[in-house]
């Protein structure tokens, strides 16, 4: 170990302090809640143990939720890290996931071709998604925000058309396509971990996920690419000054940012429902911002983050039927855990100033 790396665990950890106070404080705002409703905050605490690690199946259905989140998270946070705000991975992830539902669809191959091709395709256009409001940021400085908000909107007309009108599954009222080929679906986890019951969602879109979470980390810290990035992000005049262009960067890394949400519509598409589904989303790529906040914009906080909001996702359904707490209280809970952090991060930095 080097000199220097006490030092950076320290910086680490100094950096996840106001997500950990505002993970804290949503608890202890729970118990209050409750409390204020004349119930017993013990037996919220109990049930969310309960229902989150009783079992494996339990872990497996949190880690299923996490996936799509896992995917968003990283596209928000490689884009923050070059100074760039992706608001678009909601559009994204969408004409990814039908990318990859036209090619199971019109393609029969064995999945060892038919997966990849599928997720590969994805990837491409969810990636072509990204890159417009990055050329554009590039060449004529319109914000990102502003354009992949549109992007957003032209996404979903663009799916909502084709899915109703000419890739509409004969005799369904539900919006939907038909049913991918067996070939192009990915494999439960339940084949690969015994333990894991066959009726898990859980499939090997999380080891994808947990593949791209490595690659990101390996890119930012060991290339010079991942230099490049950051520093663009943190000083674009130094960059230049260094000889680095900073459209160019703007233009890969929004790529490589919608290439990274395409993969959260391979999720639900070859994983879960193993069929396009109009409005599939609640919400991942909005979601995803929230994640990406949370875990500091750093590879594996992202991961952390995912499985938490994925873990709230699992339990909020049992604290609803079991502790009649309406859904809605629990998700504005969760607004006010990302609040609390913005707030926490704040104070930090002013306190250290």
């Amino acid at each position: 170990m080097s000199k220097d790396s006490p030092n950076q665990i320290r910086q680490l950890l100094h950096s996840f302090l106001p997500s950990v106070i505002a993970i804290i404080g949503f608890f202890i705002l729970c118990g209050v809640t409750l409390i204020i409703r004349g119930q017993n905050p013990w037996k919220f605490y109990e049930l969310i143990l309960i229902s989150g690690f009783s079992s494996i199946d339990d872990i497996g259905s949190i880690l299923f939720n996490s996936t799509p989140l896992i995917f968003t998270g990283l596209a928000v946070a490689i884009g923050y890290k070059a100074g760039l705000f992706n608001i678009g991975c909601e559009g994204q992830l969408y004409v990814g996931g039908f990318a990859a539902t036209w090619i199971g669809l019109n393609i029969d191959l064995p999945p060892f071709i038919l997966i990849p091709f599928c997720i590969i395709a994805a990837m491409s256009f969810g990636g072509i998604w990204g890159a417009i409001p990055g050329i554009l940021k590039a060449r004529y400085g319109a914000h990102e925000v502003i354009n992949t908000i549109m992007m957003n909107f032209i996404a979903f007309a663009i799916m909502s058309y084709l899915v109703t009108s000419i890739f509409q599954e004969p005799g369904q009222m539900e919006p939907q396509t038909a049913e991918i080929h067996d070939a192009a679906r990915l494999p439960k986890l339940a084949g690969l971990i015994p333990i894991l019951p066959q009726s898990n969602l859980l499939n090997t879109s999380f080891l994808i996920s947990c593949v791209v979470v490595l690659f990101l980390y390996f890119l930012l810290k060991y290339t010079r690419w991942g230099y490049e990035l950051r520093l663009v992000g943190n000083s674009p005049e130094v960059a230049s000054y260094g000889g680095i262009n900073p459209g160019t960067v703007t233009i890969w890394v929004m790529t490589l940012s919608g290439a990274i949400a395409g993969l959260a519509g391979v999720a639900d598409v070859l994983g879960y429902h193993y069929r396009f589904v109009l409005s599939f989303s609640p919400g991942w790529g909005f979601t995803g911002i929230a994640v990406a906040l949370m875990g500091r914009n750093h590879p594996f906080g992202v991961l952390a983050a995912a499985i938490l909001f994925g873990f709230l996702s699992k339990v909020a359904l049992d604290v609803e039927l079991l502790l009649d707490i309406p859904h809605g209280l629990f998700i504005a809970g969760q607004g006010l855990l990302i609040l609390g952090l913005v707030c926490m991060e704040g104070y930090i930095r002013i306190k250290n100033q």
